[in-house]
């Protein structure tokens, strides 16, 4: 396949997808790795897509700028976000084996926790002081603590999690689309929450509606993946069965 050609297919792709993977371009292009990265590079010094850890991003949908911190998103649309983690702390039944993901709407959830019988493992240094000071029992990965969402990412935080098989997962996102499902901003927090996610019998994402037709550069879960508890209707998700409003 011409050069040309496999510019306008991955550019197709991207229009349709939102997003593409390496490994996808491969398959579809019967190309090499190093010719897809090659075109990927070539495309986004045109200003075609963005590139990404893994592939590449549709650029009407990415999200720019640096994450916030915790301390930044934590009031912003407050009431909605502790609606959601209201209803989610109500799925906590006794004996269950809880994977807590750090953020800032997971962290409201531990205001409405009533089931005590519940064992919780966590990547966020917050939530794991604040379940401890509860009474709960809780269980803190290790690895290295990222900052600005005060998570702890890393092989030794990810090693830690393969071990367990969680009966619920409750996670956060920065963006959610049907095509590029669940994103965030920093490749090695997408790796714990995918590895998270795969070791959940039941996984809810939670996810307020500013966060929706959002995309942030790496993906960490499909769509269909999770049943999504958010706070109101978002237009083009109506026919989508995985998506609860409370």
């Amino acid at each position: 396949m011409l050069t040309e050609q496999r510019y306008e297919t991955i550019l197709r792709m991207l229009d349709e997808r939102g997003s593409v993977t390496v490994t996808e371009l491969k398959d579809l292009l019967d190309a090499s790795e190093s010719t897809v990265r090659r075109d990927i590079t070539a495309l986004g010094k045109a200003g075609r897509l963005i590139k990404v850890f893994g592939g590449a991003i549709a650029m009407e949908h990415i999200m720019t700028g640096s994450e916030p911190t915790v301390a930044q998103k934590v009031e912003v649309n407050k009431e909605e976000k502790c609606r959601i983690a209201s209803y989610a702390a109500s799925l906590i039944e006794p004996e269950d084996f809880i994977f807590l993901d750090a953020g800032t709407t997971t962290g409201y959830m531990m205001d409405y926790l009533e089931e005590k019988n519940a064992t919780f493992v966590t990547n966020a240094v917050v939530h794991a002081q604040k379940l401890a000071e509860m009474g709960m029992k809780v269980l803190l990965v290790g690895g290295e603590l990222k900052s600005s969402t005060e998570a702890i990412v890393g092989g030794q935080a990810t090693e830690m999690i393969r071990r367990y098989h969680f009966t619920k997962g409750f996670f956060g996102t920065n963006g959610v689309t049907k095509k590029t499902g669940f994103t965030t901003p920093e490749a090695s927090e997408a790796v714990v929450k995918e590895i998270a996610m795969a070791h959940c019998r039941d996984r809810y994402v939670l996810a307020d509606h500013d966060k929706f037709g959002k995309v942030s550069s790496v993906t960490f879960g499909a769509f269909q993946s999770a049943i999504i508890l958010t706070d109101r209707k978002v237009p083009g998700i109506e026919d989508a069965g995985n998506v609860i409003v409370v």
